[in-house]
């Protein structure tokens, strides 16, 4: 990069400090890479993926990035991971909630399998509203006009053929954001989410039984942006929007990344 490219080049997360959980991979290592590009002074890479999640901090480098293991089922350690960030930093900034699975099964409400949704539940939803709640706690004692990312997907949107509880978890990750941003609001906090079509990731290649290649070959035809496969970076680059005071009027509001699937399909696969 020239100095006349750096002068212009603006690093939108100057000085702050997020925590990224489910960090080790897939989307939210992508984020984090992408906030600590953008200035952040550190990022703290939450996660059950302990080996993973390490290797991901160092290669952000150990000065700006650290890892913690966090199992976001666990509210205790939710809380405890907000709490050691603030303690080592000074405040928390940015939470970006992003940990989450896919159902591992094509179950209809014919053969709803509960102890499954409860699984999904806790993570996906449970995780989600521990986070949220958190952080804001976090922010709202220290007067931080922070910002609350959560990752819900456009299976929130439409109804189902299979994957039900998936897509009940998912439904079910919008009202935090809704009821959040409301809340918070009189606090400057902003509360918004980001909801992408499926992403070529290590969760969903295990998911969906295919490779990065199966995968796009798969989606690429429903979606109205043709010759472009999603890929992690192009979330984590409407997550940096939300994230940062580019979108600083923008609250309660859920970010479609989906090249247009949802102009295209009455449904988001089948």
């Amino acid at each position: 990069m020239t100095m006349a490219e750096s002068m212009l080049y603006k690093k939108k997360l100057e000085g702050k400090v997020a925590i990224v959980t489910g960090g080790a991979s897939g989307i939210g290592e992508a984020t984090a890479h992408v906030f600590a590009k953008h200035g952040s002074r550190m990022v703290v890479i939450a996660d059950v993926q302990k080996e993973v999640g390490q290797q991901v901090a160092k290669s952000i480098g150990l000065n700006h990035s650290a890892y913690i293991h966090c199992d976001v089922t666990d509210e205790e350690q939710v809380k405890a991971v907000v709490e050691w960030t603030v303690k080592n930093y000074g405040q928390l900034d940015i939470m970006f909630s992003n940990a989450g699975i896919f159902s591992r099964s094509d179950q209809t409400v014919l053969d709803l399998d509960l102890s499954a949704l409860d699984h999904l539940f806790a993570i996906n939803v449970r995780g989600t509203a521990a986070c949220v709640k958190h952080s804001a706690r976090a922010m709202v004692e220290r007067g931080v006009r922070g910002t609350i990312v959560c990752t819900a997907s456009i299976a929130a949107s439409r109804g189902a053929f299979q994957k039900t509880n998936y897509f009940m978890s998912k439904h079910a990750v919008l009202e935090p954001v809704r009821s959040a941003s409301r809340q918070l609001r009189e606090h400057g906090v902003r509360v918004n989410c980001v909801s992408p079509v499926v992403v070529a990731s290590p969760m969903s290649y295990s998911a969906f039984g295919m490779d990065a290649k199966q995968l796009h070959e798969a989606f690429e035809p429903r979606s109205s942006l043709k010759g472009v496969a999603l890929k992690a970076e192009h979330v984590a680059d409407a997550v940096l929007f939300l994230a940062s005071d580019d979108s600083g009027f923008v609250n309660g509001h859920d970010l479609l990344v989906d090249g247009g699937w949802l102009d295209t399909n009455t449904t988001v696969w089948r």
